[in-house]
């Protein structure tokens, strides 16, 4: 069940990752004046609706999404292409389930993401966190700490992907 939950975290991510690579491209701004180029994005009071869920505790199907999100995403991009960016999204989490006798959560997530690209390698990073209160009083606390350095040829060398949760 966390898998599913997990995969939608990755999902959203890799799509803020992208939105924020293509967002970057369109008009870099000198960074030193050694032909690097930098570029800052701030999202302020964003929503992400991450879809069908399963409630890491109970298995039960609902809708989480992500309001209200703040955060800040940076990219730098040297003469030789080598690219440098890193991320924090922050915000007011909801999980709405299918069933209306099951509870509703609320509370607070932040993510962040960095990664690190050159012709010889690749490394990419982030971590996930949520605390999130049922209408029940019923809580449940996630936290992940991903890992993937890939070689030249994108074969991944190293990868790490470790999760811890509590239902109570």
């Amino acid at each position: 069940m966390r898998t599913r939950l997990r995969g939608a975290i990755r999902l959203a991510t890799a799509l803020c990752a992208v939105a924020a690579v293509a967002a970057f491209g369109a008009g870099p701004a000198l960074a030193d004046g050694n032909g690097a180029q930098t570029q800052t994005i701030t999202i302020k009071n964003g929503t992400i609706d991450f879809g069908q869920s399963p409630n890491p505790c109970s298995g039960t199907m609902g809708d989480l999404a992500a309001l209200s999100v703040n955060g800040v995403l940076h990219e730098t991009v040297n003469k030789a292409g080598d690219v440098w960016d890193t991320g924090t999204l922050t915000g007011m989490l909801q999980f709405t389930p299918n069933d209306p006798s099951q509870p509703t959560y609320t509370g607070h997530g932040v993510s962040w993401f960095g990664d690190s690209l050159n012709n010889r390698n690749a490394v990419n990073h982030f971590t996930f966190s949520l605390n999130l209160t049922g209408s029940d009083g019923s809580t449940v606390t996630f936290h992940e700490a991903g890992h993937v350095n890939s070689n030249a040829n994108g074969i991944p060398v190293v990868v790490f992907d470790k999760q811890s949760a509590s239902c109570g």
